[in-house]
């Protein structure tokens, strides 16, 4: 596992000079470049936004495609402009009951 900097930098997807995470979070090429290029607000808010995926759309995490998916979302959170990252339904938060 790769260590980084823990200066400020810019970030590749907030692009505000912020605290890098300082270290690959995934064991993977992709984790090394988000690792490296992305602030620690970022990733707290992709746990956030992946824990909103995992539980909307009920994916099994023993399942690898469902890695794959997720790993997908996680390219678009941090690599694209967001419009094409999975729409979740927000209108019944709250009112669902089991």
């Amino acid at each position: 596992m790769a260590i980084f900097s823990k200066d400020k930098f810019t970030c590749a997807r907030c692009g505000q000079k912020n605290e890098p995470i300082g270290f690959a979070p995934l064991p993977t090429d992709l984790g090394q470049k988000i690792g490296a290029e992305c602030c620690k607000n970022c990733w707290s808010e992709w746990l956030e936004k992946q824990k909103q995926i995992i539980n909307h759309f009920g994916l099994d995490l023993s399942n690898p495609d469902s890695h794959d998916y997720l790993f997908d979302q996680m390219k678009l959170f941090f690599y694209d402009d967001g419009t094409n990252l999975a729409a979740i339904d927000e209108t019944k938060e709250g009112t669902i009951e089991w």
